[in-house]
Formats: structure tokens, C-alpha cells, sequence
């Protein structure tokens, strides 16, 4: 049994191999593999997996790290796909670009996830093409990579037939936050949601049977803020000073309650003043409440930023300090809920569990109101031939007006790459709801043109 991982030189790689490793008996696994196009970058994640792998968890699990895709993906039956086309360089240009223009400036929402989709569409089918020829026949890719709405997309149009199931881990946190506000054990949660990925909605949480939703609600109302009190100890300085000036000052804080991310929890108690019917999945906030979050941000510093200052730094630091020295300070890495929920969904696979996950599939009729062709993000039951989604009524006119427009605007992109159409992209960005009019969306489709050569196709 091989599992592989596709951008093994990720900073969520340990954490994602760790989760495998303590899998080991229920995965049945002989080998991980990491595989990624930047030689050095992984070789330095390849020694810490190792030393996870080996000395920390003693098991007898072979690891081979490449930049050969025959020796990858030859006879693998999983292969976890994380990549990121055009690194943090990338990344950080997606967010500054439309900010310049009074843009949100985001890594998978408004102007510059459509920047990033047209990036990852075509090395994502290449990524297809390469487990097809050389993965075990019943290969599944689980993939999330982002954006992964605009890519799921584009597998969709152009590799209909691939056993591909497309995830997100971003509900699983918002989960996580839940339970740490209220005080419950996340195994005992089951949940209804609807959206499409990054731009959904949680309808009911039940907690051991039970709707937790209006004790939720009445949660937020009280704190301001969809964070756990655990999270919020040492806020009085971060709320007196704008919250990027004090990341540095408490570095005991909880990661969401720094930077940037402590407008995106806030934006889930504002959202709810107005629409308290649903729990809406964080990145809402950056279509509901565009004008807010171009206000509180900083042009020149942003999310990007922030991972490069921290997650980055603290975890090749940490490598670099083990290969100097040999000692090895876990929490450099992260570990947790992200790297759990990929591995199980595996199991459930393998296993036939009939396990309960969320998923990003093709409608064909399971949100009546949505177009059959759809890419949502429902629950659906995981077994040996992939998801059996869970079928729902029709939606409220809100979220699906507000979903069709989203829908539009990345189909069109999906479109404007396959076809290297300027027109179709410039209806994409114009489309979308982050973008305030048709001559701004051509400002900054423009700057994202001379941004991303070498990486998009042509726009004629």
C-alpha cells in the first residue's frame, strides 16, 4: 500500500504523515512518498518525516522523497494532491494585486483565487494524466489543493472520468472552533451544510442528537466573535492596537486570534446581526463584507506575509536547528484535524466505511435550485466506489442567488483558461462579487496578466 503526496515539500506535510503513520494498521501502508518539483525545499520536510516516521513513532514505514513522477506515483493507490503553483511569491502577488485597486486581496476568494485557479487547472489535469498512466487502477486522488472550486471545475470539463474526489478543511476548522467554544467533543458532532467550496453555509449542528445551532448563535451574540474563551485570553492589547501590530508582542496567543484572522472570526458574529438563520463558513466574510475587509487591510502586508513570518519560518527554522544539532522541537510542525480528516477519508475509501465526510461534487440534482453541473459541497457517505451525496430540498433564494453569481464567475474563468479568452476572464472578474465594476475588474485582470506569465495561457 503507497500513499503519495503531491506537493510533499508543504508545510502541512508532517502533519498530513503523521496522520497516515498512526493510520498505519487501518490504511495498511508500506510506503509514503512525497513528490514535488522543488528539490531542496522537500528534502529539508523529507528529514523531519523521516525522523517522524522512524525515530519519533518507531515504524517500519519506507519513505521515498522525488522529483521523478514515474517513481511518485508507480503502483500508488492514494495520492494526497496539496500543491500550490507559483509558491508564496505567487501567492503574495494574488493578494496584493486586487488591493491595490480596492480589491479584496485573498489567496482563493475574489480576484485572486481566479488568478490562482488559472494557475493550477492545467498542472491539476497534468497531475491526472501522470496517476493514470503510472497509479494502481483503482487510484484515488483526493485533492486540496485551492482553490479548489475553480479546480474542481476544470477536472470536471476536461477529465470527467477521474477518480478524483475534491475536499476542504476549512468547514473541519470552523468545527474545531465550535466545539472549543461550547465546550463539546467533536466526535460526538455530525453536521448539515450547503455551498459551494469557501462560500458556504452550516444548516444544523447536532451534538450526540441534539441542535447546538441556538446555543451557537446566542455564543456569538454574547462574545462578539466566533472564537473560545481559551482562544481569546491576553486580547485586551491585541483589541487597543490593530491586530498585525501585536503578532509579535504575544506570541502565546492562539494563531486565530492574530493578524489577519481575527477579522475573519469577528465577520462570522457580524454576518449573523444581519442573517442569524445560518453559521456561514468564514470566507463568506470576503464577499458579504468586501468594503470592510479592503478597509482593515494592509496592501503591503498581507496573509502571505503572515505564513512567511510564522508557519514558515518556525518550521524551517526548526529543521535547520535539527540537522545543526539533532534535537527537535515538535511544535514547529502542525499536527491535528487537517492531516486526521484527509487520512480517514482514506480509510473510509479503502475500508468501505460508509463513513460521513464533506465533499465537493457534481450536483446532478442534490441541490434541486442549482444547476446540474454544479460543483457543491454537501455531506455525502464514503465508501469503496467513492461519495454517495446526500441529497437536500431546495435552497433560500439568498444563498442561491449569492451562490449562482459565485458559480458564474468560476465557471467563466474555467472557460477563459481552457479557451485563452481575455473576454471570458474579464466576465469572470467582473462577475464577481468582490470586484465593484467593470473597470476595475479590467485593471486588475490586466496587472494579473503581467503577474502571472509563465503561468496562465495566453488571453487573446
Amino acid at each position: 500500500m503507497i500513499i503519495t503526496l503531491c506537493g510533499g515539500g508543504s508545510t502541512f506535510t508532517p502533519g498530513i504523515v503523521k496522520s497516515i503513520a498512526l493510520r498505519k494498521d487501518e490504511l495498511d501502508v508500506d510506503e509514503i512518498r512525497l513528490y514535488d518539483i522543488n528539490e531542496e525545499r522537500q528534502r529539508k520536510i523529507g528529514v523531519l518525516v523521516d525522523w517522524i516516521l522512524h525515530e519519533d513513532l518507531g515504524l517500519d514505514i519506507k519513505l521515498t522523497v522525488t522529483t521523478d513522477k514515474k517513481t511518485a506515483f508507480t503502483d500508488a493507490s492514494f495520492v494526497f494532491a496539496q500543491m500550490r503553483v507559483g509558491g508564496y511569491a505567487m501567492r503574495e502577488q494574488d493578494e496584493k494585486i486586487p488591493l491595490r485597486h480596492g480589491c479584496v486581496g485573498q489567496e482563493t476568494c475574489g480576484c485572486g483565487g481566479l488568478a490562482y485557479g488559472m494557475r493550477t487547472i492545467f498542472p491539476m489535469v497534468e497531475l491526472i494524466d501522470d496517476v493514470e498512466k503510472y497509479a494502481k487502477k483503482d487510484y484515488w486522488i483526493l485533492n486540496y489543493s485551492n482553490p479548489a472550486a475553480i479546480v474542481s471545475e476544470g477536472c470536471r470539463v476536461l477529465r470527467p472520468n477521474a477518480r478524483i474526489i475534491n475536499i476542504c478543511d476549512m468547514p473541519i476548522a470552523i468545527i474545531d472552533v465550535v466545539c472549543a467554544a461550547l465546550d463539546i467533543d467533536k466526535k460526538d458532532v455530525e453536521y448539515d451544510y450547503f455551498g459551494l467550496n469557501h462560500f458556504g453555509w452550516f444548516t444544523s449542528i447536532r451534538h450526540k442528537g441534539e441542535e447546538v445551532l441556538p446555543q451557537l448563535r446566542e455564543y456569538i451574540k454574547e462574545h462578539q466573535i466566533l472564537l473560545p474563551d481559551s482562544y481569546l485570553k491576553g486580547m485586551g492589547s491585541l483589541m487597543a492596537k490593530k491586530p498585525e501590530e501585536t503578532a509579535d508582542e504575544h506570541p502565546e496567543q492562539n494563531r486565530h486570534t492574530k493578524g489577519s484572522w481575527y477579522y475573519v472570526w469577528k465577520g462570522e458574529y457580524e454576518i449573523m446581526e444581519c442573517f442569524p438563520e445560518y453559521l456561514p463558513n468564514t470566507y463568506l466574510n470576503y464577499y458579504l463584507q468586501q468594503k470592510e475587509f479592503v478597509e482593515h487591510s494592509n496592501p503591503e502586508r498581507t496573509r502571505a506575509n503572515e505564513v512567511e513570518e510564522t508557519r514558515e519560518k518556525n518550521l524551517f527554522d526548526g529543521i535547520d536547528h535539527y540537522e545543526k544539532t539533532g534535537e527537535i522541537d515538535e511544535s514547529t510542525f502542525y499536527a491535528g484535524s487537517h492531516g486526521d480528516w484527509i487520512a480517514d477519508l482514506a480509510i473510509a475509501l479503502k475500508n468501505d466505511t460508509k463513513q460521513r465526510f464533506l465533499v465537493i461534487c457534481e450536483n446532478k440534482g442534490a441541490i434541486p435550485n442549482m444547476p446540474y453541473d454544479a460543483m457543491v459541497e454537501l455531506p455525502a457517505y464514503i465508501g469503496k466506489n467513492g461519495p454517495e451525496v446526500i441529497s437536500r430540498d431546495n435552497i433560500p433564494l439568498f444563498q442561491q442567488g449569492l451562490m449562482m453569481q459565485q458559480l458564474n464567475s468560476e465557471k467563466l474563468v474555467v472557460e477563459a483558461t481552457i479557451e485563452g479568452s481575455y473576454e471570458k476572464a474579464l466576465k469572470a472578474f467582473t462577475l464577481n462579487k468582490t470586484v465593484p465594476s467593470m473597470k476595475v475588474a479590467k485593471e486588475v485582470l490586466d496587472d494579473m496578466i503581467e503577474a502571472n506569465k509563465g503561468y496562465w495561457p495566453e488571453l487573446k
